[in-house]
């Protein structure tokens, strides 16, 4: 059941055409050799700051939907959720409230502890964040190949669209430009269902990122989309050079095209736009990481 620990901190248990380039480095594949493509429900918010409980409350909803089915021995279509967030910190279910660098009861921002993997991160405007809810099952995946296929999706997109060259580190979930990291991810899967998804920083405040350590890691840095796009850049030839500028609504479309485009690439999935259904409230019931 839902328990409000305080009014501030709460727990519930809870296209683009774009031109490739080279992706051998990235040392991913998925194998989907002789089947055909499965069809997702894109729920499409990019443009919209979605409350963060609202989102959660929906995508439990969806969840105890899809468990139902396979209860009775349905198939069911998968669903991918795009949005940004109003300011929010989220904390994982196994997280460490020291990571917090701030008093819970004394703040502007809404603080939830929910059930996915790793520890405590930031979610704002000029971010985001992918909710896929899937059934693994139908992609042969375990939740470590998972954790990859979401990774791919992004390091892909910043690649074929900003050519930010990103990359893993090894013994740690995300995405990485150097010693910054973009991207966040964490999960749960509930019988083989994965939920909760990836957050990446295309306009984001970093400085919000000043009063947590993120994802529990001390000595790395956060960044963002923009600030890596201001640093490469930094003089108008550069500017004109490559195509890009600063604009945050278009470095959001764009980003978003991209995403959308690459995790049906990863996935080799059709989406079809589906019409916005918030406003529901649901309880809910493998963690994994930040």
């Amino acid at each position: 059941m839902p328990a409000v620990v305080s009014p501030i901190f709460s727990s519930i248990p809870n296209p683009l055409r774009v031109t490739r380039r080279d992706r051998s480095s990235f040392n991913f594949t998925v194998s989907m050799v002789h089947r055909p493509k499965k069809s997702v429900d894109l729920y499409d918010l990019h443009k919209e700051l979605v409350p963060y409980v609202e989102a959660w409350s929906w995508q439990n909803a969806v969840v105890e939907e899809k468990k139902a089915l396979i209860e009775e021995g349905k198939d069911f279509t998968d669903t991918l959720i795009i949005l940004q967030h109003k300011p929010v910190y989220t904390l994982g279910a196994g997280s460490k409230e020291e990571y917090l660098k701030f008093d819970v009861k004394n703040t502007s921002f809404e603080v939830h502890r929910t059930e996915r993997g790793g520890e405590v991160t930031y979610h704002g405007p000029g971010q985001l964040v992918l909710y896929p809810i899937i059934n693994l099952r139908y992609y042969d995946m375990d939740a470590h190949q998972y954790l990859r296929a979401l990774e791919e999706v992004v390091i892909r997109a910043l690649s074929s669209t900003f050519s930010i060259e990103a990359s893993r580190i090894k013994g740690l979930t995300g995405v990485w430009v150097g010693n910054q990291k973009l991207a966040a991810i964490g999960i749960k899967i509930s019988k083989q269902i994965a939920y909760h998804g990836l957050a990446l920083n295309v306009t984001t405040d970093i400085k919000h990122f000043q009063q947590i350590v993120p994802c529990g890691i001390q000595d790395r840095e956060v960044g963002s989309i923009k600030t890596l796009l201001q640093e490469k850049n930094s003089s108008q030839v550069n500017r004109q050079e490559h195509g890009h500028n600063t604009d945050d609504t278009e470095l959001i479309d764009a980003t978003h095209k991209s995403l959308i485009q690459e995790f049906c690439e990863v996935f080799q999935v059709d989406l079809r736009s589906k019409p916005i259904q918030l406003g529901v409230s649901q309880e809910n019931t493998a963690n994994l990481t930040c």
